[in-house]
């Protein structure tokens, strides 16, 4: 007896970003159109499917590093925690600042706490006040104080003040009582709206080396 040759209706799944309606299968546009998949150009459809396969592994790889950064962290804790049962104390600077190192002091991994900071509506009064100082002192004021009070109050990419150049105007040492009225306004401008939490990793090959960066960042990784 011949061996029955079993035939079945199922067909392989569809390629990703492919829908199959009633047999025949269609790919979607930018403006939401079902378009045949035979009108699809092949370097369209090859450009999707690169993408997809890029996308999915930037998912994957952004979901392990959450974990990873997660799990980092309640190690961390868990250890901190050991250690104020030890001490009676917790480990960490004023802002949760904190360094573990390895015994033979070639890795560490630091925890850095930053303020989050936006400004309120005395910087408003701060610039008004920097705007009569240098009107008034005109030419005698120094080119690189108008550079950097152009940059301060130039928003950033997110319309936001450019806080790196605000904190350099404070640090200039300037007698004028407007200008210090002015740092004054900054100050009391200043507003925590938050904090974030930053983990860095280090190593390096001996004691008395270097330190080495590990880069978690896919701009900077080697």
């Amino acid at each position: 007896m011949e061996n029955a040759v079993i035939e079945t209706n199922e067909t392989d799944a569809p390629d990703a970003g492919v829908e199959v309606i009633n047999g025949k299968p269609f790919m979607y546009n930018a403006e939401g159109n079902l378009v045949p998949l035979e009108n699809v150009k092949p370097q369209h459809k090859l450009e999707d499917e690169t993408v997809r396969k890029v996308i999915d592994f930037a998912e994957n790889l952004s979901a392990e590093i959450s974990r990873f950064r997660g799990h980092t962290f309640a190690d961390l804790l868990s250890l901190t925690a050991l250690l104020a049962q030890e001490y009676g104390s917790s480990k960490g600077g004023r802002k949760g600042n904190t360094t573990f190192q390895s015994f033979d002091g070639c890795r560490k991994v630091q925890v850095q706490v930053s303020d989050l900071i936006d400004f309120g509506p005395e910087i408003q009064i701060a610039k008004s006040l920097i705007d009569e100082c240098l009107n008034e002192w005109a030419a005698d004021s120094r080119p690189e104080i108008r550079s950097i009070v152009t940059n301060a109050f130039n928003t950033d990419k997110e319309g936001q003040i450019n806080k790196t150049e605000i904190f350099m105007l404070m640090r200039l040492e300037i007698e004028d009582e407007r200008w210090q009225r002015a740092m004054a306004a900054l100050k009391d401008s200043i507003r925590v709206t938050g904090s974030k939490s930053y983990l860095r990793f280090y190593k390096r090959d001996a004691p008395d080396g270097d330190w080495t960066a590990i880069t978690i960042d896919i701009a900077k990784a080697a």
